[in-house]
């Protein structure tokens, strides 16, 4: 395990509910401190009451982006190591994260260690590969199954949580058969 810094404040800024509260306790075993959020608003609370050292941040956040949340942490506390954690990821928000000076950007789900490896990895080290990688189109398959389970199944819901049109979500489907399904 490594060695945390004194201050082990983790601002956590995640839309859904039950990853957020799931992630916070992978942290909390593994020495942070988690201050979770739900919204840009209820982050920039959290930034304004007690800058944190550290934080996890969702970049697709419902009414707004994780990007703004990475700008208002850097202007409260410049030496925050924020990590960029999402299901829908591409090069330029990559980009973008980076210059508003995100350590890292890593796609869901991203396990605890790998987390804790980008949070602490020295300043222009990059943490080490994923022994596993997923590929984007099974975290973007995990990331559809999860708001599928939340609604239990209806496409309609699924579509709008995931802010795309229902016949989107269909042709998905249709092309992935086994999401969706019950496996038992």
């Amino acid at each position: 395990m490594r060695k945390l810094p004194k201050d082990t404040t983790l601002l956590i800024v995640e839309n859904d509910d039950v990853f957020r509260e799931q992630l916070s306790k992978v942290m909390a075993s593994r020495g942070f401190d988690p201050i979770p959020a739900g919204t840009v608003a209820e982050a920039a609370a959290a930034i304004e009451a007690r800058p944190p050292a550290f934080a996890i941040i969702d970049l697709h956040l419902g009414e707004g982006s994780g990007l703004e949340v990475i700008d208002m942490l850097k202007k409260q506390r410049k030496s925050a190591r924020a990590l960029v954690l999402t299901g829908y990821g591409n090069t330029p928000t990559a980009v973008a994260a980076v210059k508003l000076g995100a350590v890292d950007y890593l796609a869901k789900p991203a396990d605890g260690d790998e987390i804790v490896d980008a949070l602490l990895a020295a300043e222009g080290v990059q943490p080490p590969a994923p022994e596993n990688p997923i590929s984007p189109e099974e975290a973007k398959r995990v990331h559809i199954e999860r708001f599928l389970e939340r609604t239990d199944g209806n496409i309609t819901k699924t579509a709008q949580l995931l802010n795309m049109h229902r016949r989107t979500l269909q042709r998905i489907l249709k092309r992935e058969p086994e999401l969706g399904k019950d496996p038992g």
